[in-house]
């Protein structure tokens, strides 16, 4: 067992053995101790979690994790051929967390101090490369997918639907480019912690957990935008006050430059929940997950006129002084 490890390596006699998020973890006298496995992440990448959860720590960051060394002072476990680190978490709080936007700008504040380099983690200035890495990749499966019959509804939906979302795609690949270009970033655009997909579950189910495994160096857009998206999509109804609530919280402590704005929208133009769709489908074997992800495109397609009015609207919905900034729409978005 796992935690035996604890004990064998690190000195730790748990009081019970408990699961947090997809991870086991146990409690010790309030204390709760996370085992991450850490099979593919280098060095380098474990060393630089590792500065930034100290740094956030020291800098008064509640409920951050850091990195617990074994009794012999080591950063990684070696147990039953695995590899892992153990993650120390000593302010816990049960998971009801308010006012999401003004902790996540506190968060980038802090991240923001960073006093050393940050190369493995660091994401700034990437997107482009990436998205289009994305969309070649996924253009040349519709290629070869082309001259032949679908299997099922999975790749008819696809055949039929990517060509709409590749120009979407363009179009947010080079909103990005235009504002790299035109506009220029304020000290709040430097680079800061941010996390791979921020929602309103990353920090946590039960407990209220900042995982260093979450983490990326990137523009605080990133979070705003993956945070917009998810809230959007879970329900296209009934988000609007939680959102609007969240853009006005963040920028009650760190207020949107124009560039941050532009890198905003440009992500959350960027169709990223189609992408990961057909990603999924393709790169699963299992046939509930499949069904289940044809079930997502579906629905994605029938909202597509609901998300482009979305889109046509967020720059008034959220209050931001377009002319005055001289922020560019995109013009064929429904309003």
């Amino acid at each position: 067992m796992l935690n035996h490890m604890l004990e064998k390596q690190y000195g730790i006699q748990f009081d019970e053995e408990i699961r947090v998020g997809k991870y086991h973890a146990c409690r010790k006298q309030g204390q709760i101790y996370l085992i991450v496995p850490v099979e593919g992440y280098e060095a380098d990448e474990l060393t630089e979690l590792e500065m930034l959860a100290d740094h956030l720590a020291r800098n008064g960051e509640k409920y951050c994790s850091t990195f617990l060394k074994t009794t012999e002072g080591q950063q990684i476990s070696e147990w039953e051929n695995q590899k892992y680190c153990v993650l120390k978490n000593e302010h816990i709080q049960n998971r009801k967390v308010n006012r999401f936007g003004r902790r996540l700008a506190k968060f980038h504040y802090r991240g923001r101090s960073v006093s050393f380099s940050v190369n493995k983690l660091s994401r700034i200035g990437q997107w482009k490369q990436l998205w289009e890495m994305r969309l070649d990749q996924m253009e040349k499966v519709w290629n070869d997918m082309l001259f032949q019959q679908p299997d099922n509804d999975f790749e008819r939906m696809f055949l039929e639907s990517f060509p709409y979302y590749m120009g979407i795609a363009e179009n947010s690949i080079q909103y990005l480019v235009d504002t790299e270009l035109d506009d220029e970033p304020s000290f709040m655009d430097s680079g800061t912690v941010c996390h791979n997909r921020f929602t309103d579950v990353t920090w946590g189910n039960s407990y209220y957990i900042k995982n260093p495994f979450d983490w990326v160096f990137d523009h605080s857009s990133r979070d705003l935008a993956e945070w917009t998206r998810e809230k959007y999509f879970h329900n296209i109804k009934t988000y609007e006050p939680e959102m609007r609530k969240f853009i006005t919280d963040y920028q009650s402590i760190a207020p949107l430059s124009s560039f941050s704005w532009r890198l905003y929208y440009a992500r959350i133009l960027f169709p990223l929940h189609y992408f990961s769709c057909v990603e999924s489908y393709y790169g699963t074997e299992s046939e509930q997950e499949k069904k289940l992800l044809e079930e997502s495109l579906h629905k994605f397609l029938q909202q597509s006129d609901d998300h482009e009015r979305f889109l046509g609207r967020f720059y008034e919905f959220a209050e931001v002084p377009v002319q005055k900034w001289k922020i560019p729409l995109v013009g064929w978005l429904k309003k």
